[in-house]
């Protein structure tokens, strides 16, 4: 299993919670946090949506960051324009951010829902990723609503994610954005679309013409794949933990879960899983101990109460009320706690 990149979107998609709100101010305090972590991207808003969003990469340029890389988030261009004439692909290129994660649909509904065709959404993905790269950004390309997509549309959402490698990305995103996409269909759509995306002989040239690969075998390192998991079904974590099984790398959340709805999948408990459970060296042990500290600080940021019940970070994670499980415990803590 190759090393999981984590990817914090508590600043962008974490805000899309109910109650939550960060001033820039209090978002630069948590990216420093985050950064002393070593989480190695921080997703910092979208800069084209609102002043405040762009406030926040201007106080960004003016800290160091030891570990993280600063990402700015935004959208394909609109329909029927170019790139150049785009307002928030320009407030991209423009806010500072090395890094870029765009979103584009991936699933023929939602192509349709917005009157527009399916050909001039290839093109929208394909443009923009190309313009941006053009600029000197590095970009990851988030394929919304990817896995109902792929149910709806199985060839139509490999086509989109096929038009951001084409574009020049090198880093693609499965997004489950409702939320109600379960483990094992998680693993069995991941597994296809990386075989398929590996397999395609037109990418698999393109690849090796610009030198990202010399081998066959090179394409999973020159192309890297993600999860994005919302929790309305309580499975974010598990649909991440499947996606990261079936070879993704790249691995989004939130701390402590926050976000739109029911939530993203939560960091807190995605660490130590990948660290600790499946030996995987995303992070350190000494920045792992720092975890808890991390989940309350956000909590206190965001003045939200923090959750007692939360695995790994939560207060009651390790605590035994009495009888039998203490006595156990007092002989051997394994008795009962499912990790030291």
């Amino acid at each position: 299993m190759k090393t999981a990149i984590l990817y914090d979107t508590t600043l962008r998609d974490g805000m899309q919670g109910e109650n939550i709100c960060f001033s820039p101010e209090d978002k630069i305090k948590v990216a420093k946090r985050l950064d002393d972590m070593g989480i190695h991207y921080i997703e910092g808003g979208w800069p084209g949506s609102n002043p405040n969003a762009m406030r926040f990469f201007e106080l960004a340029k003016e800290v160091k960051f030891n570990n993280s890389i600063i990402t700015a988030f935004g959208s394909t261009r609109r329909p029927n324009i170019t790139p150049d004439k785009d307002k928030n692909l320009n407030a991209l290129a423009a806010c500072g951010a090395p890094v870029a994660a765009i979103f584009g649909k991936s699933w023929d509904l939602h192509v349709q829902i917005m009157e527009n065709s399916l050909e001039e959404n290839i093109a929208m993905i394909k443009d923009s990723v190309a313009w941006l790269i053009s600029k000197g950004l590095t970009v990851f390309y988030d394929a919304e609503h990817y896995y109902d997509g792929y149910i709806n549309n199985k060839s139509y959402a490999l086509e989109t994610l096929k038009a951001a490698v084409k574009g020049g990305c090198r880093t693609l995103v499965l997004c489950d954005t409702n939320g109600g996409t379960l483990p094992h269909d998680i693993e069995q759509i991941t597994t296809e679309t990386i075989r398929e995306i590996y397999s395609d002989s037109e990418i698999s040239n393109l690849i090796h013409h610009n030198n990202d690969a010399q081998t066959k075998e090179d394409l999973s390192d020159a192309i890297v794949f993600g999860i994005h998991a919302h929790n309305d079904c309580g499975m974010a974590v598990a649909n991440t933990i499947a996606a990261v099984r079936c070879g993704v790398r790249v691995v989004q959340g939130t701390v402590n879960g926050y976000g739109e709805r029911c939530g993203n999948a939560d960091l807190t408990s995605i660490i130590p899983i990948l660290k600790v459970k499946m030996d995987n060296d995303c992070i350190s042990f000494e920045n792992l101990t720092k975890l808890k500290k991390l989940s309350r600080f956000v909590s206190e940021t965001a003045n939200m109460t923090p959750l007692n019940n939360r695995p790994f970070v939560g207060h009651s994670a390790f605590a035994h009320k009495g009888g039998i499980h203490v006595s156990a415990v007092m002989k051997a803590s394994e008795a009962y706690e499912h990790m030291n």
